[in-house]
């Protein structure tokens, strides 16, 4: 695959977690397209010899091992560490993409639900690091990829309160990490985050639903293998951050100028969007706290849906951002004195 000037080398050593469904799977898929030799992680085994077929058969000099875990567990991802080491020798590219939602009132979702979810999405990534550190450091080089979202301080919805303040962690949890490999002299080390915007994946019948209300995925604005084409973009050529799909840059600039503007939108379209009317529904955890309801696929069904949802995307950045330029350049005009 090509990743634009360069490509990735064959044979490249990557550890996914995460790697059952949605973004996870599509980026073990697209590495395993270059010839990459994976380990992929994830909490239910049967899933995982799936998706070790599927890498086998990306490509001729693909491999890929499978070594099931919980990342909340530390001493289970240092074994997936170790498996790399062990198989492979080293480890090039270690790519946090697991992660679980919890959607609701932030007074009504439970506390043991937010614990839950920090564990997976902040300590979780905390665990990868510390696991693939010492590979890397043993090289002199590497790139560790963390996925978060453009939810993660840029822009904010309801309903998704905790989901989003673990995104916005795993960014302060990068930049601190930089720094302090920038400190120790590991600056063969790279650190990346990769923020998209809505993905066609199976987050809402994944996620824990406390609405109390029949849920319906938002439109979503770009399919998993794009973010997985930017990851593997990411591993070539090593940015700080990265964002992917329509709207990703123009939206959270039209935020910064016009907050309450952007916020109304939002506000309005998750109303809209999020919810089937009438309908009550039942508390569900998802697959929060049990794997079993995974429903495996990379794909959420929004596919029909993409760009439709990217214009409309691209258009609310872009007409929010001509909106405040307009008002900022009126308000450098000099007030017209009565005659």
């Amino acid at each position: 695959m090509k990743t634009g000037a360069r490509v990735l080398a064959p044979g490249t050593v990557v550890v996914v977690t995460g790697a059952s469904s949605g973004i996870g799977r599509a980026v073990a898929r697209t590495f395993a397209g270059c010839g990459a030799r994976l380990v992929v992680t994830a909490r239910s085994t049967d899933v995982l010899d799936e998706v070790v077929r599927e890498c086998a058969a990306a490509h001729p000099r693909a491999e890929a091992v499978a070594v099931p875990a919980d990342v909340t567990d530390a001493a289970a991802v240092d074994r997936v560490a170790r498996t790399a080491l062990d198989r492979f020798g080293r480890v090039d590219v270690w790519v946090n993409a697991a992660g679980v939602g919890v959607l609701g009132r932030l007074d009504r979702v439970p506390s043991e639900d937010v614990r839950r979810l920090w564990e997976v999405n902040v300590l979780g990534v905390l665990h990868g690091v510390r696991a693939a550190l010492p590979a890397m450091r043993r090289r002199g080089r590497g790139v560790i990829i963390d996925l978060s979202s453009l939810l993660g301080g840029a822009v904010e919805a309801p309903y998704q309160g905790p989901y989003a303040a673990s995104k916005a962690a795993l960014i302060t949890l990068d930049e601190v990490l930089r720094q302090e490999l920038a400190l120790s002299g590991d600056h063969g080390i790279a650190v990346c985050t990769v923020l998209p915007t809505g993905v066609d994946t199976p987050f809402f019948q994944h996620a824990a639903n406390h609405t109390g209300r029949r849920l319906r995925s938002l439109p979503a604005v770009a399919t998993p293998e794009r973010v997985a084409a930017a990851v593997v973009r990411a591993a070539v050529r090593p940015r700080r951050r990265v964002v992917v799909g329509p709207g990703a840059r123009s939206l959270p600039a039209a935020h910064a100028l016009a907050p309450a503007l952007v916020r109304r939108v939002i506000r309005r379209r998750t109303e809209d969007h999020y919810f089937d009317v009438p309908g009550t529904a039942p508390v569900t955890a998802g697959i929060l706290h049990d794997p079993s309801g995974d429903t495996t696929a990379v794909s959420g069904g929004r596919h029909a849906r993409i760009r439709t949802a990217g214009r409309r995307a691209a258009a609310l950045g872009v007409g929010a951002g001509l909106v405040v330029g307009a008002l900022r350049v009126r308000s450098r005009l000099p007030l017209r004195r009565p005659s």
